[in-house]
């Protein structure tokens, strides 16, 4: 689904950011050779993406929760009031 570059497609977001922590860790010690920088930068990218559409999903999911938390609240408030207009009228 999506490409993580040379590396394995993550099993999870917290697998992808501990790969990119490891990717951050290599990139900044100086120590990765031209070609190596590339792949690790291709591999970040594709880790990257894959994080920001689990964090889609996820915002997603949770908006959908908000907003079917939101009308049960309103439908209860509305059952409420119809019962205390019946029963003072």
């Amino acid at each position: 689904m999506n490409d993580t570059g040379g590396g394995a497609a993550p099993h999870s977001y917290e697998d992808a950011v501990e790969r990119l922590e490891a990717i951050i860790v290599r990139l900044d010690s100086g120590k990765a050779e031209l070609r190596e920088t590339l792949e690790l930068c291709r591999e970040g990218k594709g880790l990257v993406e894959y994080c920001k559409a689990e964090l889609d999903a996820v915002s997603g999911e949770l908006e959908r929760l908000d907003l079917d938390e939101l009308v049960r609240k309103l439908e209860a408030g509305a059952g409420e009031e119809s019962a205390g207009s019946e029963a003072g009228g």
